[in-house]
């Protein structure tokens, strides 16, 4: 059999044309919207670095089959030209035979298309400086980013309610809708999700404001006025202050829906800035602190511990925006556990190592391992709540990965630049970079001592001095003492592990 394919280069599937053995086939039209360069990934290494294949998968489990000859030409061909290629003389001397007078619409085409292609000046002149400005459109819309959207279908798809669940056997049909005892469906509303945005919005609806300012207030206590933030129906629990939750879904509301005023007015409240020292009568009577009668205690996600300890050494890269960076990770885990696509982690180098731990690329099957250490939950399905645990795998991290053990390094270059010439005046900056608060008398002292014993060490086995400033690729300042340096980042280190920076207080 021969197959063959030829395209007039329009970006419309009316250019395309398919043939079997030199007759023109039937085709089903199911997308028109090709728009971009035909190069698939042009910008994914993973998919540039492969041949043109024909006949056969790129991935090795897939059935191939057999191509005996495979040309391409470099225009399009006119039917007439596909027909002798396909060796269909019959056709082809159907048409060259027929006098002009006799000759079909088709015949007609097929012979003015050969001209056009072949012996027409000025279609090749045209052509040609269409080719060109084509070409200019396709690679100005192939390099611009995009963003993936939803639309609604021109024609819905009905829907049925299934029998026992199973999708063979449907019953009634169903519609858009929603829950009328919140809040009937006004007509004005279109059916559609803009119109579901703006019943959730309406003023008389109760249930929006009060959803999204339980979990603003989960944000920043660690659990809602209802601790059920992801089920408001008959099986969440109940609000433990229901005023309140009331009071703050209307602030929100007559705000117009000001975010940024909702989370100013719980942080500058009484509540939210009282001690969180646990008094031993309230621990009895009041164990979760419901009562609110103290400041939220707990421990911090993944990404603002990282992005806490960057930021205090100096590290942090605070561009907005842009796409996912790879930074430090052990060697092997996508090796050993990605099957297709992207199969192996290539560490990226310079600002892309200090990004906000938002930006870090995140493959489903192999997810950043020190994410799922401080309890980050795996994408396989959305969480309005994240579970807080300390284990000792977190300490692990903490004083091993080298993206804190750099930071420490940068920190220690920060507290003899900036701390002043004396121990504690380089222990106050760093306690106020990673704790957000001056050290107290005792904790002074206890570090002091502790930074004299590693200076001692340190001076005693200046190997230490290679092994605790080699890590990471930031580069070194050896304007600095490196005995003091590599003293002040043990120190630095210690703080970083210290409680007040993983935990809310």
């Amino acid at each position: 059999q021969n197959i063959a394919l030829t395209y007039d280069g329009s970006s419309k599937a009316s250019g395309i044309t398919l043939y079997l053995d030199g007759k023109e086939m039937q085709r089903n039209l199911l997308v028109d919207n090709l728009t971009k360069s035909m190069k698939h990934g042009e910008n994914n290494t993973h998919w540039t670095d492969l041949p043109l294949m024909l006949g056969k998968e790129f991935h090795e489990t897939m059935d191939n089959f057999a191509l005996d000859e495979f040309k391409v030409y470099e225009r399009q061909l006119a039917p007439i030209e596909v027909m002798g290629i396909a060796k269909n003389k019959e056709q082809v001397s159907a048409i060259l035979k027929t006098p002009k007078k006799d000759w079909t619409e088709q015949q007609y085409q097929a012979l003015f298309d050969y001209y056009r292609l072949n012996f027409d000046p000025y279609f090749d002149v045209y052509a040609k400086n269409l080719i060109k400005l084509r070409a200019k459109e396709t690679q100005l819309i192939t390099d611009e980013k995009e963003v993936m959207v939803m639309s609604d279908l021109k024609m819905p798809r009905k829907t049925f309610i299934l029998n026992r669940g199973s999708y063979d056997a449907p019953t009634t049909e169903v519609t858009y809708g929603v829950v009328n005892k919140i809040l009937p469906f006004d007509n004005h509303f279109p059916k559609n999700r803009l119109g579901l945005a703006q019943w959730l919005l309406d003023e008389r609806n109760p249930l929006f404001s009060r959803v999204v300012m339980n979990r603003f207030w989960q944000n920043y206590f660690g659990y809602g006025l209802s601790k059920t933030t992801d089920d408001f129906g008959n099986q969440g629990e109940m609000p433990s202050h229901p005023e309140l939750l009331d009071w703050l879904a209307t602030q929100f509301r007559d705000s117009n829906w000001n975010v940024k005023a909702m989370q100013k007015l719980i942080v500058m409240s009484a509540t939210y800035q009282q001690s969180s020292f646990k008094r031993q009568d309230l621990m009895e009577i009041d164990a979760e602190n419901r009562l609110l009668a103290r400041g939220p205690s707990y421990r911090y996600s993944h990404e603002q511990i990282r992005d806490a300890v960057l930021a205090g050494s100096g590290l942090l890269v605070r561009k907005i925006g842009g796409p996912s960076v790879y930074p430090y990770q052990p060697a092997g885990i996508w090796e050993a556990l990605a099957t297709r696509n992207a199969t192996s982690y290539k560490q990226q180098h310079g600002d892309s190592l200090y990004r906000r731990g938002i930006y870090t690329i995140w493959k489903r099957s192999s997810p950043p391992p020190s994410a799922i250490t401080f309890d980050a939950p795996e994408r396989y399905f959305c969480v309005v709540k994240r579970q807080k645990t300390s284990t000792p795998l977190q300490s692990l991290v903490m004083m091993n990965d080298p993206q804190y053990n750099e930071a420490a390094r940068k920190l220690a270059e920060r507290m003899m630049r900036e701390g002043g010439t004396t121990p504690e005046g380089r222990i106050t900056l760093a306690y106020k970079a990673m704790e957000s608060r001056y050290p107290r008398k005792e904790e002074l002292s206890i570090l002091k001592e502790m930074y004299q014993e590693e200076l001692s060490d340190i001076q005693k086995n200046p190997k230490r001095v290679t092994e605790l400033l080699s890590i990471g690729e930031a580069s070194i300042d050896k304007t600095l003492n490196q005995h003091e340096l590599a003293a002040n980042t043990v120190l630095a280190m210690t703080l970083i592990n210290f409680d007040g920076t993983v935990i809310k207080r």
